[in-house]
């Protein structure tokens, strides 16, 4: 069973694989947490519980107690789990056990989203009600341990039964650690330069990653891990924690004086409060735990694993993607039918699958300051519509698709001169512009409908295959014109659980269509988007160089299959680089290809080129988008990953050496996560080399000569 309760100790097992994580009841009905790390085979919970026991004696300290979910105001002076205030102003609460219950299944989360079970025995689920006497509310712990995945999730609901109260901090989870002999890692970054990995060393007091933006944001994605120092891709010590949730958010680790370490992960308490009213009940976001011994790669694996198959949903979430082409980066706001058609023809030849249509196709929308909200076709561009664009596009054989920004308004449009009230805005204050658009208010029923209507129509009237759902501005005077005062500071969360009903309705009304989230790339690369979409534009930024780093990082959660990565025209229109077809196509296909570039103006060199690297991943799509991603390393002037199947009987080598150098050796690569104990072929040649060669001796890269290089193989057993 992956959970026990022993009655004699009052101590809670939680089993994932390979994981443990054991909790229990002390004397005076606290909850308190034991371990979390690789399983143990008998682990005696006294001996833990006794080192807390002897620390104070008589006069206990909860400053040093590793309380599950822990409060302020009492003992402990760290950060706390949580915090309410009551009617009479103040904001010190004492949760106590009261009873538990431990069930097959997984429950959803209401207006939330969340990894989920398609058979109950999945996955069990540990239920804690914790009580505060006094200020009459509940706080109900939820855990859930998958049976074949090594990954626990937590979140929490309150219920009020007496009095209003206000939440002021609501986090889904809280670890204690003994010790602090970690490094702390975070995927960190900005527009165009999304998810860089960071590394550093925790040290007394606190750190943290934090989102005020309304959005998961470019800057830092909902996750964390702490590592122990001896951790690399393939062997150590890790315990990640992601968080499924796309608003604002914090992560942070504090180290106290006793060089003990607290992980807190959940919403973002700046700019936060929720008056609960009596009977009323406050749901948080999932947080995702997992460990792994295996290094980063095992980490990788887990979550790659679980949000594959237990948090993307619907049709597409383990369907082949279509190569796609995108006119942005072709046409931008300048285009007509025409344009649009040559374009396609040629994607047909060259073998793409599928032709998305981006912005400036709606209202008078001929550049960024106007339009957002009219979602009616502009007819002078597509005389036709958007149904006669699709019927031409689809009789040259391939799919159509389509860009949307429904979640903004411009303020030149028919729909705020008709509805100025509908945007986030503050009474009286300025309403600040970014990319000459404001956000509309999601928190509002009139607003949710009117986005579901619309795009709903929109999306009964042509062919559409595919859907790139846009949100290009973070959040400014985050105010709503029909909240009461006591209620404002809700509106960033009440936003994200409105944005969440739309698009649990949108998508569930057309289940045949492909949804790829993007926000100004990657500003919403989070878990939360992932269980209404499948995939997400990865960055803005299509530059090769700059992609290695981006889809380096964001595999540390995310698998390949989530990403978007596009071939798209040199000199880069983000960085002004000049690099070869050929990195450019190797990057693109390590996770979902696509194009992002003219057709029509390539050399006939170029597309011979293109034409066999679309073919080329065609005959490994499969493997690409759904197999085992391993990182070998990353350097400062060579990155390397490959892509096994399950069974380790073939595998793609990815090799990228930026600049080039004089006077060098040959690169010999040594290759990790395949079988030792098999022999592979590489293709296209007669040399057969072992697993274990492979994996300790390596085998001689080919020479390679001049600036932004790259090698892609295929290994196959034999």
């Amino acid at each position: 069973m992956p959970i026990s309760f022993n009655q004699d100790s009052l101590s809670f097992d939680l089993f994932a694989k390979d994981l443990q994580y054991t909790l229990y009841i002390d004397e005076n009905r606290r909850l308190c947490h034991a371990y979390f790390g690789k399983r143990i085979k008998n682990l005696n919970v006294r001996h833990i519980s006794d080192l807390y026991k002897r620390a104070y004696g008589p006069n206990l300290s909860l400053d040093i107690i590793p309380q599950e979910y822990p409060s302020y105001g009492t003992t402990d002076f760290r950060s706390p789990a949580y915090q309410v205030q009551f009617k009479d102003g103040s904001t010190v609460s004492d949760l106590r056990y009261v009873s538990h219950r431990i069930y097959s299944g997984k429950p959803k989360l209401e207006g939330l989203p969340s990894t989920y079970v398609d058979e109950e025995d999945e996955a069990e689920t540990l239920e804690i009600h914790l009580k505060d006497e006094i200020g009459k509310f509940e706080v109900i712990l939820f855990y859930s341990a998958f049976e074949d995945y090594q990954a626990i999730t937590r979140s929490v609901k309150f219920v009020n039964f007496g009095e209003d109260i206000k939440i002021l901090r609501a986090l889904s989870a809280s670890v204690d650690f003994e010790d602090d002999a970690f490094d702390m890692i975070q995927l960190s970054g900005a527009w165009a330069r999304e998810r860089h990995v960071v590394k550093r060393e925790i040290k007394p007091g606190i750190q943290s990653i934090e989102s005020r933006r309304g959005a998961s944001s470019h800057q830092q994605n909902p996750f964390l891990a702490l590592a122990r120092k001896d951790t690399d891709e393939w062997k150590g010590e890790v315990y990640g924690f992601s968080l499924v949730y796309s608003g604002n958010f914090i992560g942070e680790v504090e180290v106290n004086q006793y060089k003990d370490t607290r992980v807190l992960m959940g919403i973002n308490s700046f700019d936060f409060s929720w008056l609960l009213k009596t009977g009323e009940t406050f749901q948080t976001p999932e947080c995702v735990i997992v460990y792994s011994d295996k290094g980063f790669n095992g980490m990788s694996e887990i979550y790659h694993k679980l949000y594959m198959n237990r948090l993307a949903r619907g049709r597409h979430k383990l369907a082949q993607r279509p190569i796609l082409v995108n006119n942005w980066e072709a046409t931008y706001f300048d285009f007509n039918e025409e344009k649009l058609l040559k374009i396609a023809k040629e994607a047909k030849i060259l073998g793409i699958e599928l032709f998305v249509l981006d912005d400036g196709w709606f209202g008078r929308r001929n550049s960024d300051n106007s339009s957002l909200g009219d979602w009616y076709v502009n007819k002078e561009k597509l005389p036709g519509g958007l149904n006669g664009l699709a019927r031409k596009i689809n009789d040259l054989g391939l799919k159509f698709g389509l860009w949307i920004e429904p979640e903004m308004i411009s303020p030149d449009s028919d729909l705020y001169r008709a509805h100025p009230d509908w945007c986030l805005h503050v009474d009286q204050r300025e309403r600040h512009l970014s990319r000459n658009q404001l956000v509309l208010d999601l928190s509002r029923k009139d607003v949710r409908e009117y986005i579901v209507e619309t795009i709903s129509n929109l999306l009964k009237s042509a062919n559409i295959s595919y859907v790139k759902w846009d949100m290009n501005r973070n959040m400014t005077e985050i105010g709503s014109a029909i909240l009461p005062a006591e209620r404002q500071r809700e509106v960033s969360h009440r936003y994200i659980l409105g944005l969440y009903e739309i698009l649990e309705r949108i998508t569930s009304q057309f289940p045949d269509i492909l949804f790829e989230s993007c926000a100004g790339g990657g500003g919403r690369f989070d878990p939360g988007m992932f269980y209404y979409m499948p995939q997400a534009w990865t960055s803005d930024d299509t530059d090769a160089i700059e992609r290695l780093k981006i889809q380096y990082g964001t595999s540390y959660v995310y698998p390949p299959v989530m990403m978007g990565s596009h071939v798209s025209a040199i000199p880069n229109h983000q960085v002004g680089r000049i690099t070869s077809i050929d990195i450019r196509s190797h990057v693109a296909m390590s996770a979902n290809m696509g194009f992002e570039l003219d057709l029509t103006k390539l050399s006939e060199e170029e597309k011979d080129k293109i034409k066999k690297y679309i073919n080329d991943y065609k005959k490994f799509r499969n493997l690409i988008q759904f197999g085992n991603f391993y990182r070998l390393f990353f350097e400062e002037n060579e990155v390397a990953w490959i892509i096994t199947d399950e069974t380790r009987d073939e595998f793609l080598v990815y090799y990228f050496k930026v600049l080039g150098e004089p006077n060098v050796k040959q690169r010999r690569l040594r290759i990790k996560g395949i079988s030792n104990q098999k022999r592979y072929k590489l293709d296209g040649t007669s040399e057969i080399y072992g697993g274990d060669e492979l994996e300790f001796a390596g085998f001689l890269l080919p020479e390679l000569k001049g600036d932004f290089q790259s090698v892609f193989l295929h290994f196959v057993s034999v």
